[in-house]
């Protein structure tokens, strides 16, 4: 049975790659967690406070919904965002994207996702490349994010542009 999961976003490159290339690139050291992802598994993209190099400013925020369409694997190339390199990835096929540096504020959900059992140190669980979710915080997650959304192909080119130069 398919699982959903957060996949966390912490570069304005990155964010660009994954978003226009629908593909997610996963580094050695959190590789391990990544293969917890499966084929058809429902996912949520997440973007740190720090993606657009301004935590002051900006929101942690579920800006996208997708479904991974291949498994995650050893790349045959890797991919470098800041001289950091990613081994392995997989193949996502997004279905929605809220408007640029808009999207659900995930700490306003936190106290009704189970997913973080101390809402006051909910931000540690988000140090890694992808979060599983319990099927009811995905519901939630899910449900509070969909009136957000709009068609991949009215959003893809923004994020191309928008976040490779935010």
């Amino acid at each position: 049975m398919p699982s959903a999961h957060l996949l966390i976003i912490g570069d304005r490159a990155a964010l660009s790659w994954v978003v226009t290339e629908q593909r997610m690139a996963f580094p050695t050291g959190r590789a391990k967690a990544a293969h917890a992802l499966g084929e058809g598994d429902e996912v949520f993209v997440y973007t740190t406070r720090g993606c657009f190099r301004n935590p002051t400013r900006d929101l942690g925020r579920v800006i996208g919904r997708a479904t991974l369409v291949s498994p995650v694997r050893v790349l045959d190339e890797p991919v470098v965002f800041n001289e950091r390199s990613y081994f392995e990835g997989c193949r996502l096929k997004v279905s929605g994207l809220a408007p640029f540096r808009e999207g659900l504020v995930l700490r306003d959900l936190v106290p009704r996702l189970s997913v973080f059992p101390d809402p006051a140190t909910w931000s540690v669980r988000m140090r890694r490349a992808s979060l599983t979710l319990p099927p009811a915080d995905a519901e939630v997650v899910r449900t509070e994010l969909e009136p957000l959304l709009r068609s991949y192909g009215e959003m893809r080119e923004r994020y191309r542009w928008e976040a490779a130069g935010a």
